[in-house]
């Protein structure tokens, strides 16, 4: 598809969305300040094992402003790009509050990644600013600083903590300054407001952006589904870097629902948060479902008040829903990407075998097409790759020589997934035509992870695929070819620390095989790898 082409598709879609309401002239600047006048006392909870910090919506815009004024100070307007890696504490939402009153463009990056990771994302987003902490639990944020290749764009990097890096400036001084902050001049609803990675097949992280429309369209869809209401508190597990982590904190920016933000992920601390707060909805993997269910019986902790989990990032095991239905909690699929989050959702009174077997309906303005290879639509039942469109997509990557190969005529997203929608509208989604690992809803290209495995003196050949997990739905599985010698497990481990990569990207599991399965193309055939892999799980599991 040509630019030409995606422009005039978009442009056609932007105008059906205004007239069918889905879209409006409203900013993410002014729907902070209408929430701000609304819900006031909206509490914001940010926990860790040891502390707690409550503000209300009232602090947070306080502080946003603040943040607002001291970004301002440092040259940052309508259009530059603020980013953002910080675990789920205070600053991270007080640093999009502050991008967000002057216009800014938010880029959440998660704190796992590395100087690397980093590098590239700031490089290809032409990033103005860049806020983290010091330190935080085991990772030292200012030695990760000092290997940082940002690119000539960044101009000032923020730090947060008792001890900021030479050539930084202090999180204190940044909100040193009070000034009124009156709403940005020339932004748009239709402009860009954040711009979130994901991995690529290629392994190259794609921006993908998201204009003020999509996202408020997509924060509204939790209203329109029945799953929240007047009183309601959503625990955030995600980590912030996720497009769900970022549209979770923002359900108590703009909808009025309490929030309570987990620094990481401990199942004993979840339950204690849910107990303490009350907890009535959250989101997860089936990882934290099992696991929430588990740290309640084993710690007698009261989880009565959770109503509701939306899981997605891989399948749900029947008799896990049956579980959690007895316990009184609704658990139900979902199916998005970072470019169209939640585009099917299973109705929270919908039998528990959809929930649990299918990904959900499409609704709220969104559509699915299930295709065949000459993208011709194919009848309910049957299987193909799966294309969607609607107001919450993204409207390009940051690149846009990705858009090409990633829309089709009339403005259709390539998932690259492939599923079946059955008579009752109800979308399943049941392979991948994309290469990417999962692993606790955490997405890996098996390219980057091949690429890095190829560094290796010892390999010659190497196939990375998803081998499936009990804890984690999938982990990295790799099958080697080497120019002689063994490769032990810690060898590889070793290998990816050198390459400064978030460590979930290390397999766990290397077989050293004498040749790769591959087509009369001479591409490795992944799908008996994975076939493989699947027969044994089958096999072991009890």
């Amino acid at each position: 598809m040509t630019p030409e082409q995606r422009q005039h598709d978009l442009a056609v879609l932007r105008d059906r969305w205004y007239r069918e309401g889905h879209y409006s002239s409203r900013t993410m600047a002014e729907a902070l300040e209408d929430a701000g006048r609304r819900f006031p006392e909206t509490r914001f909870v940010f926990a860790s094992e040891a502390t707690r910090t409550t503000l209300t919506l009232t602090d947070m815009l306080a502080l946003g402003r603040r943040a607002a004024t001291g970004l301002r100070r440092m040259g940052v307007g309508p259009g530059d790009v603020v980013a953002v890696q910080i675990p789920n504490r205070q600053e991270l939402v007080v640093s999009y509050l502050g991008a967000w009153l002057i216009g800014a463009v938010v880029l959440p990056i998660t704190h796992i990644y590395d100087s690397a990771e980093v590098g590239a994302i700031l490089r290809d987003a032409g990033a103005k600013v860049l806020i983290l902490p010091d330190t935080w639990r085991s990772i030292d944020f200012t030695a990760r600083l000092s290997r940082l290749d940002p690119g000539p764009a960044l101009k000032h990097v923020v730090m947060i903590g008792d001890r900021p890096a030479q050539d930084t400036v202090p999180w204190a001084q940044l909100l040193a300054g009070e000034g009124e902050i009156r709403p940005p001049e020339g932004v748009m609803a239709d402009d860009v407001c954040a711009v979130i990675y994901t991995s690529g097949t290629t392994g190259v992280p794609k921006g993908v952006q998201h204009t003020h429309n999509s996202l408020l369209r997509e924060l509204r869809k939790g209203d329109l589904m029945n799953e929240t209401a007047p009183g309601d508190t959503r625990l955030i597990p995600w980590p912030s870097g996720h497009v769900a982590g970022l549209l979770a904190a923002c359900c108590g920016i703009t909808g009025g629902t309490d929030t309570v933000h987990m620094d990481r992920w401990h199942d004993a601390h979840a339950v204690e948060l849910v107990e303490e707060f009350r907890c009535t909805i959250t989101s997860g993997t089936p990882l934290h479902v099992e696991a929430i269910l588990t740290a309640a019986e084993k710690h007698g902790r009261d989880i009565s008040s959770l109503r509701f989990v939306q899981v997605g990032g891989a399948n749900v095991p029947p008799a896990l829903v049956a579980r959690a239905d007895d316990a009184g909690i609704v658990v139900a699929r979902a199916y998005g990407s970072t470019e169209h989050p939640r585009c099917a959702t299973s109705p929270l009174d919908a039998p528990a075998s959809k929930r649990s077997l299918t990904d959900g309906v499409v609704r709220f303005g969104d559509e699915v097409r299930v295709v065949d290879e000459g993208l011709r639509e194919l009848p309910a039942g049957e299987e193909g790759e799966v294309l969607t469109r609607g107001p919450s997509q993204f409207i390009g990557y940051r690149d846009p020589t990705h858009d090409a190969s990633a829309f089709v005529p009339g403005g259709w997203f390539r998932t690259g997934d492939v599923g079946r929608l059955d008579v009752d509208g109800y979308l399943t989604i049941t392979d991948r035509i994309k290469d990417i690992i999962i692993r606790g809803g955490e997405n890996i290209a098996s390219k980057e992870v091949e690429d890095i495995l190829a560094t290796h003196p010892r390999v010659r050949h190497a196939a990375v695929v998803a081998e499936p997990d009990p804890r984690y739905g999938e982990r990295v599985a790799a099958f080697v070819v080497l120019d002689g010698g063994t490769l032990e497990i810690e060898e590889v481990r070793e290998l990816f620390a050198r390459h400064r990569v978030a460590p979930q990207k290390t397999p766990e599991r290397v077989e050293v095989v004498t040749e790769l399965p591959l087509a009369p193309s001479g591409k490795v055939r992944k799908y008996e790898l994975r076939e493989r892999l699947r027969v044994e799980a089958a096999e072991t599991r009890p």
